[in-house]
């Protein structure tokens, strides 16, 4: 039921931008989604479950995003400058996203913990947001690889100067999305200029 999932993750981050987790009731996501509650349960398992569900379906949408700016036109430093813009813009904007690429969670935030098991949902999606969220320095990894992927267009091993520049650009990025609102928003210039300045720029 992917019509029924999706509306039912969209009533739950509806509910969550004006209640703390704690208090939404699934009784409510169901009714908002326009389906019965068993139907949730049956997608989901549990409120756990869905909270599970949701926080995958954001850490999908940003890695989703990150492949989009590092299709973007231009050399290096241009696609690294789109994917910090792009990280900077999703954890300024979801607090899912935040929450994914900081670690800090706050009190009025699902923060599912992983099973202690294998996923055993009768439902594929559900069996892969089951295995947990990635953990920030997971997150890292994977946008990093990507980023590597994407500009070296070789198989491994790829160049280690250019991993390293992977990953400093997107530390930098990361640094724009938790400073204060007195810095400047916009990451993608000084992610360019030292890219630009690296020796694998």
């Amino acid at each position: 039921m992917p019509a029924a999932r999706e509306a039912l993750l969209d009533a739950a981050l509806s509910a969550l931008s004006t209640l703390p987790w704690a208090t939404v009731r699934m009784v409510d996501v169901a009714s908002a989604a326009g389906v019965s509650r068993q139907t949730l349960y049956n997608e989901f398992g549990s409120k756990d479950g869905l909270a599970r569900a949701l926080v995958r379906r954001a850490a999908d949408g940003y890695l989703a995003g990150v492949e989009r700016a590092l299709e973007s036109p231009g050399g290096a430093g241009d696609r690294l400058a789109a994917t910090a813009a792009w990280t900077v813009r999703a954890a300024r904007t979801n607090t899912l996203v935040r929450a994914l690429l900081t670690g800090c969670w706050g009190e009025r935030l699902p923060r599912p913990a992983r099973l202690s098991g294998p996923p055993s949902s009768p439902v594929p999606a559900q069996r892969r947001a089951d295995a947990g969220p990635p953990t920030p320095a997971e997150l890292l990894g994977l946008v990093r690889d990507r980023a590597v992927a994407a500009l070296d267009g070789r198989r491994p091993p790829h160049d280690p100067a250019l991993t390293v520049t992977c990953e400093i650009a997107l530390r930098l990025a990361l640094s724009y999305a938790v400073a204060a609102s007195s810095v400047p928003t916009d990451a993608a210039p000084l992610v360019r200029e030292v890219v630009e300045r690296w020796p694998a720029g």
